[in-house]
């Protein structure tokens, strides 16, 4: 996998690219600002890139713009935003673009190194990892209350990972129950929240994450 790591402070950025180079992946390159990670991605076609949101030149949300950007100019390279705080407003603008090949991370994910590199595997095979604080907070912005209190315990843990982008066996494995349970509370989350039922991953996780974040009518 090669990768191009775009953060401002320079002792994170350096233990990023190491732990991943030990990991045997490729770091084609390590920057500190949003034009040089505009000008990375031009030149190195990463498969994805890991953006800090707030980057110079104005430490606001640089690395965003740059992040969409690239996935407007290079639609093959996935982005995963890196972020210190939750803030939903970066994760539904990215999430605008489409949901494939796109994901959002606090920074403390990366302390723990087989989760962080499992969603930046997922991110440039095409899929979507969405920090779980994230996936709460959508809920909590969307105020979708009345049809969220519809779900059991389960299916709403099934809700949230599904809107990491965890596939069907991912979340069996998180949950420890069998697929076949999983598909049938994966079948009544979308039947009680009313969204369109698909198989492709993407299209779910998008779904899903339009109706966390979404008014309710009236």
């Amino acid at each position: 996998m090669r990768v191009v790591i775009a953060e401002d402070a320079a002792v994170l950025r350096e233990l990023l690219a190491q732990m991943l180079t030990m990991r045997g992946h490729e770091v084609a390159a390590s920057v500190g600002d949003a034009d040089a990670l505009r000008a990375a991605a031009a030149e190195h076609r990463p498969d994805v890139a890991v953006v800090d949101i707030r980057m110079p030149p104005t430490h606001t949300d640089d690395g965003l713009r740059a992040a969409i950007d690239i996935r407007r100019e290079h639609p093959g390279t996935g982005v995963l935003l890196f972020s210190q705080y939750i803030e939903t407003k970066y994760a539904t603008r990215l999430l605008a673009q489409g949901s494939a090949g796109v994901g959002y991370l606090l920074k403390e994910r990366v302390a723990n190194v087989a989760e962080f590199t499992d969603a930046l595997s997922r991110v440039a095979a095409g899929g979507t990892a969405l920090d779980p604080e994230v996936v709460t907070q959508l809920a909590g912005a969307g105020r979708r209350t009345e049809d969220l209190a519809t779900l059991t315990g389960r299916e709403r843990d099934v809700l949230s990972l599904m809107a990491e982008g965890r596939s069907n066996a991912s979340i069996a494995q998180c949950l420890h129950v069998s697929a076949g349970t999983v598909e049938k509370h994966v079948a009544a989350v979308f039947a009680k929240l009313r969204l369109p039922a698909s198989e492709d991953q993407n299209h779910r996780v998008l779904a899903v994450i339009r109706f966390l974040h979404r008014d309710p009518p009236g």
